[in-house]
């Protein structure tokens, strides 16, 4: 299969690498020429450390780069079989990207999206196939994250999810289905709790060190809520929790002033440098 992935960052680079790896040819297409030499350099990266741990033999690392071309023109992707959207979390830009899409690629070609929050209903309804629109949200980093959530909009065919849930089996993962609500299953239940945490350390209830060893040890989960937003990106977290915000209408999803205090001084996470913690 010819696979398109628009946007080179974490998880564009990494979906990239996973359909790579399982054989399919890949164009990953990004506006910037210095982000798509970034993103090549970080498969190749990743790949190494899977030859290393011996996941993947020597000779699939050099394979999968090889099957992996770039581009900065969108009509690159044109003649993809599926194509993969990995740009910004901006609901107007997804739309327009879409339908572009719907005008280049051929008509038989899934789009899928790989928003973590914003609503693959109105994505399809930007296009003449909203049939063949669906949501892949894969989680980071992608070539070790098992779970896809796959998310049908109102007008997403039983044949397109199913495609997209075989596809996704193929790739090692476990597609899960959901419906197309805000935030979908994962962040609707995973940002108000990130939320909730940056509240604690907002009205000094503990530090963000306490905060997140007290979530490890005690609801033992793998890292704390302040150290993943972090990873995830204090920004992304913000957006999510804004689309959550206004979809449902309900205070509960209000984000927190000093989350918004953070993303306007520029305190992103690990990208930045400086989150809850400095990097």
């Amino acid at each position: 299969m010819r696979v398109g992935v628009l946007g080179a960052g974490t998880m564009g680079s990494g979906i990239a690498q996973l359909f790579a790896l399982h054989g399919h040819d890949v164009v990953l297409r990004d506006l910037d020429k210095a982000i798509l030499e970034r993103a090549r350099g970080a498969i190749d990266k990743s790949l190494a450390k899977l030859t290393e741990k011996g996941r993947i033999a020597a000779g699939e690392r050099e394979a999968s780069l090889a099957r992996i071309a770039t581009a900065t023109e969108l009509g690159a992707v044109a003649g993809a079989e599926l194509v993969v959207e990995a740009i910004i979390e901006d609901e107007q830009l997804k739309c327009d990207t879409f339908r572009e899409l719907d005008r280049l690629t051929i008509p038989a070609a899934i789009l899928a999206s790989n928003t973590s929050s914003i609503s693959i209903t109105r994505l399809g309804a930007a296009t003449r196939r909203p049939d063949k629109v669906i949501g892949m949200h894969f989680m980071n980093p992608v070539p070790l994250m098992t779970l896809v959530e796959v998310i049908r909009g109102q007008a997403t065919s039983d044949q397109t999810t199913r495609s997209v849930v075989e596809l996704s089996t193929a790739l090692g993962k476990t597609p899960v289905e959901v419906s197309d609500y805000p935030g979908f299953v994962s962040n609707r239940v995973l940002m108000p709790m990130i939320n909730e945490a940056v509240f604690c350390v907002y009205e000094n209830v503990a530090t963000p060190e306490a905060i997140d060893q007290v979530m490890k040890l005690g609801m033992n989960h793998p890292m704390g809520p302040l150290t993943l937003a972090d990873f995830i990106g204090l920004d992304v977290c913000l957006a999510i929790l804004n689309v959550l915000h206004d979809g449902f209408g309900d205070p509960k999803y209000r984000p927190c002033p000093l989350l918004k205090r953070m993303v306007d001084a520029g305190w992103l996470g690990r990208k930045t440098g400086r989150g809850f913690y400095s990097y």
